[in-house]
């Protein structure tokens, strides 16, 4: 008994001096002088528009990763085919790299120096140093988010339900409106939260493809770091805090829609 609280003891202390106290003073000092000084440094045109653009690359990152994790979900459990494991193995490989080698990539393939980079310079479209550079990078990043929380749903799931609806008649699409999506609904939500949970805080692999423009470029991680090396303190914790925020509400929502086999 006495070494199991001192286990507990020893892991909240750990989770206290790792998570909880840094947390705790960066509020601290965002709200020291009132909340006058949050309000002004959440309201300024820069702070602003990173906020917006670092929501606007979290939803189309979130977007194709939802639309790509239900397929990827799907063909991984109801399909063999060759090169499946590899397929699989490639779907977790962000989780292995760094997001800024994921960037760097990037930059060899969509620079504007590069092949295909330069062929759609040429049609007008820029990746790299733009928003849809920094939607890529995202989108890698958080690619194995969703398709690994409704895997293990489909698999739970059968195939005898779709075998049935098949038979009566309904079409492919027909069975996955019908039976396959409510059936994976409430795991395809919590890995939809954590897909956005990661898109909200990358740094890494948006700091090389975006060029750190500021009221260009700039999310709000960047504007956190810009503004603290600036002596911007105010804004810098005020934006932290924002992020912090984001951070705690969406582990809530992801709690409380992780699936109930979970553990």
């Amino acid at each position: 008994m006495a070494s199991r609280y001192a286990l507990r003891a020893v892991a909240l202390l750990y989770l206290a001096l790792l998570l909880v106290l840094p947390v705790g003073l960066i509020g601290y000092r965002t709200f020291q002088h009132g909340l006058a000084p949050f309000i002004d440094a959440v309201n300024s045109p820069d702070a602003r528009h990173a906020f917006w653009l670092t929501l606007e690359v979290a939803f189309w990152a979130v977007l194709a990763n939802t639309v790509f994790g239900i397929g990827g979900a799907v063909l991984l459990v109801r399909h063999h085919f060759p090169g499946k494991r590899l397929l699989s193995t490639l779907i977790d490989l962000p989780l292995a790299v760094s997001p800024v080698v994921v960037g760097l990539a990037l930059i060899l393939v969509y620079g504007a120096n590069e092949p295909v980079g330069g062929w759609l310079q040429r049609l007008g479209l820029q990746v790299i140093f733009s928003v849809p550079g920094m939607v890529l990078a995202t989108i890698f990043v958080c690619l194995p988010l969703v398709i690994r929380a409704v895997e293990p749903v489909l698999l739970q799931l059968g195939e005898e339900q779709e075998q049935a609806a098949h038979t009566l008649g309904a079409s492919r699409w027909q069975t996955f409106l019908r039976i396959t999506l409510p059936g994976i609904r409430w795991a395809l939500a919590y890995g939809v939260v954590l897909c956005l949970a990661r898109a909200l805080g990358e740094y890494g692999a948006v700091a090389v493809v975006s060029g750190r423009v500021v009221g260009e470029t700039q999310t709000l991680t960047l504007f956190v770091e810009d503004s603290f090396n600036n002596f911007n303190q105010p804004a810098a914790f005020a934006a932290a805090t924002v992020l912090a925020a984001i951070a705690i509400l969406t582990l809530l929502v992801a709690k409380l829609l992780r699936p109930k086999d979970s553990p």
